[in-house]
């Protein structure tokens, strides 16, 4: 799978998405547009990849598996952006996106679209 062919795909699909990380295998990628306003730093960003967002989704999947029909995905309202974090076939996609864009409808769009084009993240 070209991780990076699939940071560019989005990033010229969405305009609304900030950055975007595909941690698969224990490979980290992630990518920032340029000239963004409140971003957050680069080694955070690395940290939070590697350690936050997998601890998250860990549990809100533990948690949804015992009655909730389990997890599709995380969205976090941080106070600059949200960030959405989804579950791939050994690792997680995590998507950051602006804070003017319509949360519930960018969601589903990038999930739909990820799924059609680039259904190898799921395998």
């Amino acid at each position: 799978m070209n991780k990076i062919g699939v940071i560019e795909r989005v990033f010229k699909e969405f305009e609304e998405v900030r950055y975007i990380a595909i941690y698969k295998e224990n490979d980290l990628l992630f990518k920032q547009r340029d000239e963004l306003e409140n971003n957050s730093e680069v080694e955070t960003d690395k940290y939070e990849e590697l350690l936050v967002n997998p601890t998250l989704l860990k549990l809100a999947k533990q948690r949804g598996d015992i009655d909730c029909g389990g997890l599709n995905f995380i969205v976090i309202a941080y106070g600059n952006f949200y960030q959405l974090i989804q579950h791939i076939e050994k690792g997680h996609i995590s998507i950051c996106l602006d804070l003017k864009s319509d949360v519930t409808k960018l969601t589903k769009q990038l999930i739909d679209f990820l799924n059609i084009e680039f259904p190898e993240l799921y395998k």
